[in-house]
């Protein structure tokens, strides 16, 4: 029985915290009635698949919850109508008289079209102008190869343990409490950009990297950034530049043991066949090596990352 179904059979629940996972997604219609939880004063959802049924089941389910103090919300809504400061007053806000916290970390992609390629960040920010207690920061992407417009809401300070989907644009500030982040766009990141990544996210642990676009050089390669927590890094999706980026010891450092994962051909071209020497203090901290690809040099890479455990996957 999912968790969320037992709203209908416990009303004098008084706090309420869900993490839903990828996979385990609740049957949403079973929660939605027209019963209200009235002693309900707590109330935190972590979606961490794609929740598609924003208004279908979300919206009804927060409306049984009218004597709710605080909410927390983190969810992805994939090709739904924008979710903006109007939405959340309109939709949740107007029937929550006593809700005085509200946190919420909400992205979304939608398709490309006129009326959403005049859509700016200011607009978004505009219709934030009334949450006298929130500070809500904002940005959006256009993605024009994949014809999609991408935009990230939450509030500030940012409260999650993991942030997904940063790109280029994103706005900076500090995450203490981010533990995990992706990286993702259509455009190249400068090593510029990993600066500012280790000084917004201190005490980064993993991290995912999607991005096929070749790194530019620049002026600031001479800084080396330093990762003192760091212990999984994935570059599986990026391209071979990435991987040098991480491994040249004239650009990072890593202050931990690191599980590297990484398609082999790309690792192959990046170390100029398991030759360059710019990774010699860098691959003694790769302990574990996860390779997409069975056609590999087991003994050239066994010499070059002489620490890593090796793993080979299809």
């Amino acid at each position: 029985m999912d968790c969320l179904y037992l709203l209908d059979h416990l009303n004098q629940l008084h706090t309420l915290d869900v993490t839903i996972y990828p996979r385990h997604c609740p049957d949403w219609s079973l929660v939605v009635n027209n019963d209200k939880v009235p002693n309900l004063k707590y109330f935190s959802l972590i979606h961490e698949d794609d929740l598609g049924k924003y208004k279908e089941f979300l919206i009804p389910l927060l409306k049984k919850m009218s004597n709710l103090e605080e909410l927390n919300l983190c969810f992805f809504a994939p090709f739904v109508s924008i979710i903006d400061g109007n939405d959340l007053k309109e939709n949740i806000i107007n029937y929550m008289s006593k809700l005085n916290k509200f946190s919420f970390n909400i992205r979304s992609f939608l398709r490309l079209n006129n009326q959403l390629s005049q859509l700016t960040n200011a607009d978004i920010q505009d219709t934030f102008r009334n949450f006298k207690n929130n500070r809500v920061v904002s940005y959006v992407d256009y993605f024009q190869k994949a014809n999609l417009f991408h935009y990230h809401i939450y509030s500030y300070p940012y409260k999650w343990t993991f942030y997904d989907n940063i790109t280029n644009n994103f706005p900076g500030g500090l995450y203490r409490c981010v533990r995990e982040i992706s990286l993702c766009d259509e455009h190249p990141f400068k090593h510029e950009f990993f600066c500012r990544i280790t000084q917004s996210f201190p005490y980064l642990e993993k991290l995912r990297l999607h991005n096929y676009e070749a790194q530019e050089n620049d002026n600031l390669q001479s800084l080396i950034v330093v990762y003192p927590y760091l212990t999984e890094l994935d570059l599986i999706n990026s391209h071979e530049t990435y991987i040098d980026e991480f491994l040249n010891h004239c650009k990072t450092c890593f202050l931990k043991n690191i599980h590297l994962t990484v398609d082999y051909n790309t690792l192959k071209r990046a170390t100029d066949d398991f030759t360059k020497e710019e990774t010699q203090f860098n691959r003694l901290n790769i302990i574990g090596l996860l390779i997409f690809n069975y056609d590999v040099d087991v003994e050239k890479l066994k010499s070059y990352f002489s620490r890593a455990k090796l793993d080979c996957l299809l």
